[in-house]
């Protein structure tokens, strides 16, 4: 599938020469002919299309996932290239097979929707990172911190950031997930927080504090052991020799009083 023309040359030493299977293929009318010589030209570039799918290959996807995606993406290179227009067709499949990847990591990698803007700052930083964190013979360094990476990209330390807050949440974790160091089966879902009852009753205490403060001594006495050291009423009359029924009509008495003040106030 060489063209008589001779050698060109290619930025990579593999690419096949198919201009002049191109220009054949922009003559033909559809039909099997056609086609037989389309699939020809998408085999003959597939090692490109895996070369690229191989960049990303450590971005936590499938490697043959995204051999399928490259390939996709140079069908459709192959199906909208127009020899006409004087370029390559590297120069066209290139940018044609790497943005159907990058489609691919959007649209199907991300847990949460992410926007545009927010995917891009957090793979500035994520290159800057690599770029950054290696030495001359690119052995691993130290993590750079926001300001080196601001001066490294030209980003502003906000975007910085929110570059590596996306870096850190790609995925999104199951709530049933093992913890990290965890020998018990505790799972993530076991450390998170729940609403406390108690606070559906702050704001009753609050109204209620100043109103009980009110009450004449003994009826706060009357109170205070019968709720909150659960004292029988019996006991009660028995501690302050008193009658039962007393205790009951003082503890009546000083609730309804209590209840009437707040409803008051709140209205």
């Amino acid at each position: 599938m060489r063209s008589s023309a001779g050698p060109r040359h290619h930025p990579h030493d593999d690419a096949p020469d198919t201009a002049v299977a191109f220009r054949r293929l922009a003559a033909l009318p559809a039909g099997p002919e056609r086609d037989a010589l389309r699939d020809e030209l998408v085999e003959a570039w597939l090692p490109m299309a895996e070369r690229l799918a191989g960049r990303f290959r450590s971005r936590g996807e499938n490697y043959e996932d995204l051999r399928q995606v490259a390939a996709l993406g140079l069908v459709k290179a192959v199906d909208r290239y127009d020899p006409a227009r004087g370029h390559a067709f590297e120069s066209y499949a290139v940018p044609t097979v790497t943005g159907e990847i990058k489609r691919h990591f959007r649209d199907h990698m991300w847990t949460l929707h992410v926007p545009r803007r927010v995917q891009d700052l957090r793979n500035r930083v994520r290159v800057a990172l690599q770029e950054l964190s290696t030495d001359g013979q690119g052995a691993s360094g130290r993590q750079p911190d926001v300001a080196e990476i601001a001066r490294h990209t030209g980003m502003t330390g906000e975007d910085v950031r929110s570059g590596l807050e996306a870096l850190e949440s790609f995925s999104a974790l199951s709530l049933d997930a093992e913890l990290p160091g965890s020998e018990d089966g505790y799972s993530l879902g076991d450390a998170l927080g729940a609403a406390d009852p108690a606070l559906d009753t702050v704001v009753d205490r609050e109204a209620v504090k100043p109103r009980l403060a009110a009450l004449p001594k003994r009826e706060r006495e009357i109170l205070y052991m019968r709720f909150f050291r659960d004292m029988t009423q019996s006991r009660i009359a028995e501690q302050l020799g008193i009658s039962q029924m007393h205790v009951s009509r003082l503890i009546s008495r000083s609730c309804d009083r209590v209840r009437q003040e707040v409803m008051r106030g709140s209205a």
